[in-house]
Protein backbone atom coordinates (compact mmCIF):
# COMPACT_ATOMS: atom_id res chain seq x y z
CA UNK A 1 0.00 0.00 0.00
CA UNK A 2 3.01 2.42 0.87
CA UNK A 3 4.31 1.61 -2.37
CA UNK A 4 1.24 2.44 -4.54
CA UNK A 5 0.92 5.93 -2.36
CA UNK A 6 4.11 6.90 -3.27
CA UNK A 7 3.17 6.38 -7.21
CA UNK A 8 0.29 8.16 -6.81
CA UNK A 9 2.20 11.00 -4.80
CA UNK A 10 4.99 10.84 -7.27
CA UNK A 11 2.27 10.95 -10.15
CA UNK A 12 0.58 14.33 -8.76
CA UNK A 13 4.12 16.16 -8.20
CA UNK A 14 4.92 15.44 -11.86
CA UNK A 15 1.65 17.05 -12.62
CA UNK A 16 2.37 20.37 -10.83
CA UNK A 17 5.12 22.09 -13.72
CA UNK A 18 2.45 21.18 -16.46
CA UNK A 19 -0.43 22.79 -14.57
CA UNK A 20 1.47 25.58 -13.91
CA UNK A 21 2.75 26.13 -17.59
CA UNK A 22 -1.13 25.66 -18.46
CA UNK A 23 -2.27 28.06 -16.11
CA UNK A 24 0.14 30.93 -17.49
CA UNK A 25 -0.91 30.14 -21.18
CA UNK A 26 -4.61 30.47 -20.14
CA UNK A 27 -4.16 33.59 -18.57
CA UNK A 28 -2.19 34.98 -21.25
CA UNK A 29 -4.84 34.08 -23.43
CA UNK A 30 -7.33 35.37 -21.50
CA UNK A 31 -5.31 39.05 -21.71
CA UNK A 32 -5.50 38.69 -25.32
CA UNK A 33 -9.30 37.90 -25.48
CA UNK A 34 -9.64 40.84 -23.41
CA UNK A 35 -8.36 42.92 -25.82
CA UNK A 36 -10.11 41.34 -29.16
CA UNK A 37 -13.57 41.74 -27.18
CA UNK A 38 -12.57 45.72 -26.40
CA UNK A 39 -11.87 46.03 -30.54
CA UNK A 40 -15.43 43.62 -30.74
CA UNK A 41 -17.12 46.07 -28.09
CA UNK A 42 -15.99 49.48 -30.05
CA UNK A 43 -17.04 47.88 -33.44
CA UNK A 44 -20.20 46.72 -32.38
CA UNK A 45 -21.04 50.50 -31.12
CA UNK A 46 -20.08 52.11 -34.59
CA UNK A 47 -22.44 49.55 -36.47
CA UNK A 48 -25.22 48.98 -34.49
CA UNK A 49 -26.84 51.80 -35.30
CA UNK A 50 -26.46 51.03 -38.57
CA UNK A 51 -27.52 47.15 -38.88
CA UNK A 52 -29.72 47.13 -36.06
CA UNK A 53 -31.85 50.57 -36.25
CA UNK A 54 -32.16 50.18 -40.04
CA UNK A 55 -33.56 47.23 -39.99
CA UNK A 56 -36.56 47.26 -37.71
CA UNK A 57 -37.72 49.74 -40.02
CA UNK A 58 -36.16 48.06 -43.20
CA UNK A 59 -39.05 46.76 -46.20
CA UNK A 60 -38.63 45.04 -49.29
CA UNK A 61 -38.51 48.14 -51.71
CA UNK A 62 -35.70 49.58 -49.56
CA UNK A 63 -33.42 47.01 -49.45
CA UNK A 64 -30.84 47.84 -52.36
CA UNK A 65 -30.26 50.87 -50.58
CA UNK A 66 -29.71 49.69 -47.44
CA UNK A 67 -26.81 47.33 -49.22
CA UNK A 68 -25.30 50.63 -50.52
CA UNK A 69 -25.54 51.76 -46.56
CA UNK A 70 -23.32 48.99 -45.55
CA UNK A 71 -19.51 49.43 -45.50
CA UNK A 72 -17.15 47.26 -47.19
CA UNK A 73 -14.36 46.59 -44.74
CA UNK A 74 -16.12 46.87 -41.20
CA UNK A 75 -14.73 43.21 -39.77
CA UNK A 76 -18.06 42.88 -38.35
CA UNK A 77 -19.83 39.25 -39.18
CA UNK A 78 -23.07 40.40 -39.17
CA UNK A 79 -22.46 43.02 -41.85
CA UNK A 80 -20.53 40.31 -44.22
CA UNK A 81 -23.15 37.95 -43.62
CA UNK A 82 -26.36 40.97 -44.00
CA UNK A 83 -24.16 41.55 -47.88
CA UNK A 84 -24.19 37.75 -48.45
CA UNK A 85 -28.43 37.09 -47.68
CA UNK A 86 -29.02 40.10 -50.13
CA UNK A 87 -27.10 38.77 -53.13
CA UNK A 88 -28.98 35.71 -52.37
CA UNK A 89 -31.95 36.90 -53.09
CA UNK A 90 -34.98 34.78 -52.78
CA UNK A 91 -32.74 31.80 -52.77
CA UNK A 92 -34.48 30.05 -49.40
CA UNK A 93 -32.12 27.20 -49.32
CA UNK A 94 -28.98 29.29 -49.81
CA UNK A 95 -30.53 31.60 -47.40
CA UNK A 96 -30.86 29.09 -44.76
CA UNK A 97 -27.58 27.83 -45.07
CA UNK A 98 -26.17 31.07 -44.54
CA UNK A 99 -27.62 31.73 -41.37
CA UNK A 100 -26.29 28.67 -40.23
CA UNK A 101 -23.21 29.55 -41.10
CA UNK A 102 -23.37 32.28 -39.26
CA UNK A 103 -24.27 30.43 -35.69
CA UNK A 104 -21.40 28.37 -36.68
CA UNK A 105 -19.28 31.35 -36.63
CA UNK A 106 -20.64 32.87 -33.59
CA UNK A 107 -19.96 29.45 -31.83
CA UNK A 108 -17.03 29.26 -33.05
CA UNK A 109 -15.54 32.58 -31.99
CA UNK A 110 -17.56 32.14 -28.10
CA UNK A 111 -15.28 28.45 -27.92
CA UNK A 112 -12.11 29.94 -26.04
CA UNK A 113 -14.56 31.96 -23.89
CA UNK A 114 -15.78 28.51 -22.79
CA UNK A 115 -12.60 26.73 -22.37
CA UNK A 116 -11.87 29.16 -20.10
CA UNK A 117 -14.79 29.56 -17.86
CA UNK A 118 -14.34 25.44 -17.68
CA UNK A 119 -10.64 24.95 -17.65
CA UNK A 120 -10.02 27.82 -15.17
CA UNK A 121 -11.21 26.52 -12.15
CA UNK A 122 -10.45 22.80 -12.83
CA UNK A 123 -6.57 23.95 -13.61
CA UNK A 124 -6.88 26.12 -10.66
CA UNK A 125 -7.76 23.37 -8.34
CA UNK A 126 -4.88 21.33 -9.64
CA UNK A 127 -2.39 23.29 -8.52
CA UNK A 128 -4.14 24.02 -5.82
CA UNK A 129 -4.11 20.48 -4.35
CA UNK A 130 -0.97 19.66 -5.51
CA UNK A 131 0.95 21.57 -3.08
CA UNK A 132 -1.02 20.55 -0.44
CA UNK A 133 0.95 16.84 -0.11
CA UNK A 134 4.40 18.73 0.34
CA UNK A 135 3.05 21.75 2.16
CA UNK A 136 1.50 19.30 4.74
CA UNK A 137 5.21 16.72 4.78
CA UNK A 138 6.66 19.97 5.89
CA UNK A 139 4.73 20.91 8.56
CA UNK A 140 5.30 17.54 9.68
CA UNK A 141 8.91 17.42 9.61
CA UNK A 142 9.40 21.09 10.93
CA UNK A 143 9.89 22.34 7.66
CA UNK A 144 8.22 25.58 7.74
CA UNK A 145 9.84 27.24 4.49
CA UNK A 146 9.06 24.37 2.26
CA UNK A 147 5.51 24.39 3.95
CA UNK A 148 5.33 28.28 3.06
CA UNK A 149 6.36 27.96 -0.37
CA UNK A 150 4.08 25.12 -1.25
CA UNK A 151 1.01 26.93 0.07
CA UNK A 152 1.92 30.12 -2.01
CA UNK A 153 2.04 28.24 -5.07
CA UNK A 154 -0.98 26.10 -4.01
CA UNK A 155 -2.86 29.99 -3.42
CA UNK A 156 -1.21 31.61 -7.10
CA UNK A 157 -2.89 28.88 -9.13
CA UNK A 158 -6.10 29.62 -7.40
CA UNK A 159 -5.84 32.82 -8.23
CA UNK A 160 -5.14 32.89 -11.44
CA UNK A 161 -7.20 29.90 -12.47
CA UNK A 162 -10.38 31.94 -11.10
CA UNK A 163 -9.13 35.50 -12.71
CA UNK A 164 -8.91 33.34 -16.39
CA UNK A 165 -12.16 31.84 -15.37
CA UNK A 166 -14.24 35.00 -15.12
CA UNK A 167 -12.88 36.55 -18.02
CA UNK A 168 -13.94 33.75 -20.41
CA UNK A 169 -17.40 33.51 -17.99
CA UNK A 170 -17.99 37.71 -18.63
CA UNK A 171 -17.22 37.67 -22.68
CA UNK A 172 -19.25 34.20 -23.03
CA UNK A 173 -21.93 36.05 -21.70
CA UNK A 174 -21.74 39.46 -23.42
CA UNK A 175 -20.45 37.31 -27.20
CA UNK A 176 -24.10 35.82 -26.42
CA UNK A 177 -26.08 38.23 -26.39
CA UNK A 178 -24.88 40.10 -29.10
CA UNK A 179 -24.64 37.21 -31.68
CA UNK A 180 -28.18 36.49 -30.79
CA UNK A 181 -29.09 39.97 -31.65
CA UNK A 182 -27.32 39.85 -34.94
CA UNK A 183 -29.06 36.35 -35.74
CA UNK A 184 -32.00 37.75 -35.35
CA UNK A 185 -31.08 40.84 -37.80
CA UNK A 186 -30.38 38.59 -40.13
CA UNK A 187 -33.27 36.52 -39.61
CA UNK A 188 -35.76 39.05 -40.42
CA UNK A 189 -33.54 40.17 -43.16
CA UNK A 190 -34.08 36.96 -44.74
CA UNK A 191 -37.70 36.85 -44.26
CA UNK A 192 -37.88 40.55 -46.10
CA UNK A 193 -36.15 38.98 -49.12
CA UNK A 194 -38.80 36.10 -49.40
CA UNK A 195 -41.01 37.23 -52.22
CA UNK A 196 -43.40 34.34 -51.24
CA UNK A 197 -44.01 35.06 -47.79
CA UNK A 198 -43.79 38.75 -48.73
CA UNK A 199 -46.68 38.17 -51.45
CA UNK A 200 -48.67 36.55 -48.77
CA UNK A 201 -48.43 38.70 -46.24
CA UNK A 202 -49.33 41.76 -48.85
CA UNK A 203 -52.43 39.32 -50.50
CA UNK A 204 -54.05 38.82 -46.87
CA UNK A 205 -53.66 42.66 -46.05
CA UNK A 206 -55.02 44.13 -49.40
CA UNK A 207 -58.45 41.39 -48.29
CA UNK A 208 -60.89 44.08 -46.38
CA UNK A 209 -61.61 41.82 -43.01
CA UNK A 210 -64.92 42.34 -43.32
CA UNK A 211 -64.26 40.21 -46.91
CA UNK A 212 -62.61 37.55 -45.38
CA UNK A 213 -65.32 35.63 -43.50
CA UNK A 214 -69.16 35.79 -43.90
CA UNK A 215 -71.36 37.68 -41.60
CA UNK A 216 -73.83 36.39 -39.37
CA UNK A 217 -76.57 37.22 -41.09
CA UNK A 218 -76.00 35.82 -43.74
CA UNK A 219 -74.75 32.68 -42.49
CA UNK A 220 -78.02 32.60 -40.72
CA UNK A 221 -79.93 33.39 -44.09
CA UNK A 222 -77.89 30.71 -45.71
CA UNK A 223 -79.26 28.23 -43.15
CA UNK A 224 -82.68 28.89 -43.42
CA UNK A 225 -82.88 28.46 -46.69
CA UNK A 226 -81.33 25.56 -46.46
CA UNK A 227 -83.92 24.42 -44.03
CA UNK A 228 -86.58 25.05 -46.25
CA UNK A 229 -84.92 23.43 -49.14
CA UNK A 230 -85.35 20.38 -47.12
CA UNK A 231 -88.96 20.97 -45.50
CA UNK A 232 -89.37 21.14 -49.57
CA UNK A 233 -87.86 17.91 -50.65
CA UNK A 234 -89.38 15.85 -47.84
CA UNK A 235 -93.32 17.51 -48.61
CA UNK A 236 -92.77 16.17 -52.55
CA UNK A 237 -91.17 12.54 -50.87
CA UNK A 238 -94.91 12.69 -49.46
Amino acid sequence: METISNVLFWISNGLLVPDIVLLILLFCKSLLLVGGFFGQYIGIRRTSRLVHDEMEKLEASGVEEFRKKLPEKSGMAVIEYARKLIDAGSNRPLKDRLLSEFEIYADKDMAWSRYLAKLGPMLGLMGTLIPMGPALVGLSTGDIGSMAYNMQVAFATTVVGMVSAAIGYFTEQVKQRWYLRDLTSLQYLADILDPVQASATVAETSVPVRDRRPSRPAVAAAGRRGREAAVKDGGKAE
